[in-house]
């Protein structure tokens, strides 16, 4: 738009007319945006920072790459088992964050070849609400544009939480952003959180070289996930010398991230001081509605701060609607990306919703954790009988060629019938392995389809003939009443 025609629209104040506004331009955003401008609609999309959202710059796609890194510095430290020998090694960090960062710069350069290649208009600036689906925009170059849209979707995502702990912000600790732009390892990294970020983190860190501990609130790393896989994770940290302090209650921090910092924690009523040259912190994430108007749109959210949303991602504003992370939708990319199916069907008509949906996950350590469906715990939560499977990777045979026998694979089917309910897998390559057994969950196929299809040798897939010829256990609810009814009779 040129800098006349902003002013004339400003002096005007008559908003710029468009089929679909968006604010953000994150996963579901994104995909939005390149299909409705496709068919010939006129839509902009308003992004304050990231051109594609945080996965491609500072979240998924980044930390996988910096995770592969130490992934490939692990192997080489490892290389007298593969028979290399070695002379010297020192990891770079200056190096790993450039090549990181070329990554990004690809990633971007082609989101903004989609936006000019899809007709969409891609307006760098910060959004807020100004009236019902009225969107004013202070341009990053200066100046400011009004746009309306038949629709508007809101898209602006999460950020770290760094929470009222004394002393922690004044610490100015790391957050996933500033740990990828990193040029030096950290001597000693203090991690406040034992989720996916910061588990990825700890190990990634401690593969390049720092000392390494976890703080976590919880009694076990991952308190969520079943006994066996919160015990594997464990294992993990403890074999790669990685410390943690559980049960830990956060009292104070003093000092500075990325000089000397020190964490005051209380453990069962005795306070300990942990020290360190760098804190990261992973305590979870925070909506980013703050500051967007939503009132002046009649858009609600919750107690959280989410945009509040129906099965369908409606607002409670007509022709508003919300995508992924700020609308409460599991904090995943597939997830938001599957948000954009349920926008786009809905708008034109259809009647898709979010309830029911499976929701996968992985955790990228190495060896990865990921699953699907009903975890033993959710399961007996919810009082669903189920049979067990389980196999451990040494019984995968690609999993024996590799050497990378650490972990398991196991599954819950129904008792009465052959329907998968759970997968999940602790292994290596247990993401590829969990997608296989989604599709089969999602076109209702039995185990036995997995059990007795002939699956290429040797791959980690090739695993479920292994989880699925196991006999499987009962669940305890089953075995009780089977224990009763041998006891009556």
């Amino acid at each position: 738009m040129s800098a006349a025609k902003n002013a004339q629209t400003s002096r005007n104040n008559a908003p710029e007319e468009y089929d679909l506004v968006i604010i953000g331009s994150g996963a579901g955003a994104k995909l939005i945006a390149w299909t409705f401008a496709g068919r010939g609609h006129r839509v902009a999309v308003v992004e304050r920072k990231y051109v594609g959202g945080a996965c491609p710059n500072i979240a998924c796609l980044p930390s996988k790459n910096v995770i592969h890194t130490a992934q490939v510095a692990s192997y080489v430290r490892r290389s007298g088992e593969f028979g290399i020998a070695r002379d010297g090694f020192r990891v770079d960090m200056s190096a790993v964050r450039d090549r990181k960062r070329k990554m990004v710069a690809g990633l971007v350069e082609t989101h903004l070849d989609e936006f000019r290649h899809s007709g969409t208009e891609l307006i760098m600036g910060t959004g807020r609400f100004a009236g019902l689906r009225t969107v004013e925009v202070t341009l990053n170059d200066g100046g400011q544009r009004l746009l309306r849209g038949t629709n508007v979707v809101i898209g602006t995502g999460t950020h770290a939480a760094v929470d009222s702990t004394p002393g922690l912000a004044e610490a100015q600790p790391l957050t996933h952003i500033e740990a990828l732009e990193l040029d030096e390892v950290p001597e000693r990294l203090l991690v406040m959180g034992g989720g996916y970020i910061g588990l990825e983190f700890a190990q990634a860190m401690r593969r390049f070289g720092s000392n390494v501990t976890v703080i976590d609130r919880n009694g076990r790393l991952l308190h969520r996930e079943d006994d066996d896989v919160t015990e594997a994770m464990h294992q993990l940290f403890e074999d790669e010398g990685i410390q943690t302090a559980l049960h830990a209650r956060i009292k104070r921090v003093s000092g500075k991230s990325g000089d000397s910092v020190k964490v005051v924690i209380e453990q069962n009523g005795v306070e300990k001081t942990l020290e360190g040259t760098h804190l990261l912190v992973a305590t979870g994430r925070i909506p980013n509605t703050k500051d967007l108007g939503l009132e002046l749109a009649g858009v609600e959210v919750t107690d959280r701060g989410y945009v509040k949303v129906n099965e369908r991602l409606q607002t409670t504003a007509p022709g508003v609607w919300a995508v992924g992370e700020v609308a409460g939708s599991p904090q995943y990319t597939h997830i938001s990306e599957d948000d954009f199916r349920v926008f786009a069907d809905n708008v034109t008509g259809g009647n898709h919703v979010t309830t029911g949906r499976l929701v996968p996950f992985c955790l990228y350590t190495d060896p990865e954790l990921a699953r699907v469906g009903l975890s033993e715990k959710e399961a007996r939560a919810r009082g669903v009988r189920y049979r067990l499977f389980k196999a451990p990777m040494a019984a995968v045979l690609r999993a024996r060629a590799l050497m990378e026998t650490r972990g398991f694979l196991k599954a819950l089917v129904a008792t009465d019938s052959d329907r998968i309910l759970g997968f999940t897998g602790c292994g290596t390559g247990a993401g590829e392995v969990m997608s296989a057994v989604q599709i089969a969950m999602v076109g209702g196929l039995p185990y036995t389809a997995l059990r007795d299809t002939a699956i290429a040798h040797p791959t980690l897939v090739e695993g479920l003939h292994s989880l699925f010829i196991t006999p499987p256990v009962l669940s305890s609810e089953m075995k009780d009443e089977r224990a009763a009814t041998l006891q009556s009779a």
